[in-house]
C-alpha cells in the first residue's frame, strides 16, 4: 500500500484506502459502466478497527464507502466544505449498511 501511495499520490507512507478512477484519463470510454478500483489495506484496517473499538468488517465497510465516494467525485482534500460534504455522505451510507 505504501508503494501504491508513493507511486500514484507522491506520498511515501502507508494509507488505509486508495481509489483508482476508471472514468478519468485517456481510456475513460473503454468501460464506462465501471467506476474504478478500490484498494484497502487490511493491516491498516485491523489497526484502525482496534483503535476505534469496532469490528474489522465494520472498518472495511467504512473504507469501502470512503473509496466509493472518491470514485463518485467526492474529495475531502479539496477543503473544509468538501470534507464536511463527504463526511455527511459517509455517515448516511454507513447508516444504510447498518440496517
Amino acid at each position: 500500500m505504501r508503494a501504491l501511495n508513493r507511486r500514484y499520490r507522491g506520498m511515501d507512507r502507508t494509507t488505509d484506502v486508495l481509489s483508482f478512477a476508471l472514468r478519468e484519463g485517456p481510456f475513460a470510454d473503454l468501460q464506462p459502466e465501471f467506476l474504478g478500483d478500490i484498494v484497502i489495506s487490511v493491516p491498516v484496517a485491523e489497526r484502525q478497527a482496534r483503535e476505534r473499538g469496532h469490528s474489522l468488517g465494520r472498518e472495511i465497510e467504512s473504507l469501502l464507502v470512503h473509496g466509493l465516494l472518491h470514485l463518485l467525485g467526492y474529495d475531502h482534500e479539496r477543503g473544509p466544505a468538501q470534507a464536511r460534504k463527504m463526511r455527511r455522505m459517509e455517515s448516511l451510507l454507513m447508516k444504510r449498511t447498518a440496517e
